[in-house]
């Protein structure tokens, strides 16, 4: 019986490059140690090059570009466009989950927990008096918390500092900094595999406590009340659900336990193209549910889709 054929797309040009990078060549080492025929393919904006490196036609392409472009929906509607199908999910989904103002809308409509939170311009950033500290600022479509600004009592930095770096176009969410504990939820298909605690010494879990060995400490399964960790899982597939996802996804929340438990829980982001580092939640979460590396890699190529 012929291997299957799976392009993994990687690298990409985004401020996500390098995790893109780390993640695909870890994939792509699972998936032909599980006996699929394997090409690696480094995305750069040359979609001629793209479509080119992608014949002859694959069976499969393992997406795990991250950022603009790769988790934006974008490449995903160029894969509907040639009928190949590919891991986690379609164009709207991964649209969606990018654009957090959109995102927020969604999970509004859901009914979901959300910090309170407006989605504002570089003008109305620069004309707005300060709020109360601590306060959150975030781009729109970013991942890896990249451009990040969590801004505490007592911290040199002002909104019209983070205003003015901005490009004239450029939006944000401003939004209520939310105390207590990061939780983070993986959700493969139709279920939440677990929730996660990340703990690290940083001012918040930013991008080196992400992907630097050492930065953060994670806890799983989650040592939170065990009604709140159920809650947890329930909201990180509700949240899955809201936007249409498919594949593979994790789910970012804010878990507010200064009051006592169980305490509140708190909607961030969906993240439909999460990492696959060394240092990476989902592998872990997966890991700990009796799922390997190779085995997660594997299901999703066999629950690969496109809307062509």
């Amino acid at each position: 019986m012929a291997k299957k054929r799976v392009a993994v797309l990687m690298g990409g040009w985004s401020s996500e490059r390098e995790v893109s990078l780390s993640s695909g060549k870890g994939c792509a080492a699972a998936l032909a140690k599980a006996g699929y025929d394997v090409k690696p393919i480094d995305v750069t904006r040359d979609m001629g090059a793209l479509i080119r490196a992608l014949a002859p036609k694959p069976d499969v392409v393992f997406n795990i570009l991250h950022g603009p472009f790769g988790e934006d929906g974008r490449i995903q509607g160029l894969l509907d466009i040639l009928a190949i199908p590919y891991t986690n999910s379609g164009a709207l989904a991964s649209a969606l989950g990018m654009d957090k103002a959109a995102s927020r809308a969604m999970f509004a409509a859901a009914g979901l927990p959300m910090a309170p939170g407006e989605i504002l311009d570089r003008t109305t950033l620069l004309a707005r008096a300060e709020p109360a500290r601590p306060y959150v600022v975030k781009p729109i479509a970013e991942g890896s918390s990249v451009g990040v600004h969590v801004v505490f009592e007592g911290d040199n930095v002002s909104l019209h500092n983070i205003a003015a770096d901005l490009s004239a176009h450029a939006r944000v969410i401003m939004e209520k900094y939310i105390p207590g504990r990061e939780i983070q939820v993986a959700v493969m298909g139709e279920r939440a595999l677990g929730a996660i605690e990340i703990r690290t010494k940083r001012r918040f879990y930013d991008y080196i406590a992400k992907y630097t060995p050492g930065e953060s400490q994670h806890i799983m399964p989650a040592p939170i009340h065990a009604d709140a960790y159920r809650a947890a899982c329930d909201l990180g597939l509700a949240a899955h659900k809201s936007l249409g996802c498919r594949g593979v996804s994790r789910v970012d929340l804010r878990y507010d336990d200064t009051k006592g438990e169980p305490g509140a829980l708190y909607l961030l982001e969906v993240n439909t193209q999460p990492g696959m580092t060394p240092t990476s939640l989902v592998p872990e979460i997966a890991r700990h549910d009796g799922i390997s590396f190779e085995a997660l890699c594997s299901w999703m190529v066999e629950n690969a889709a496109c809307d062509a």
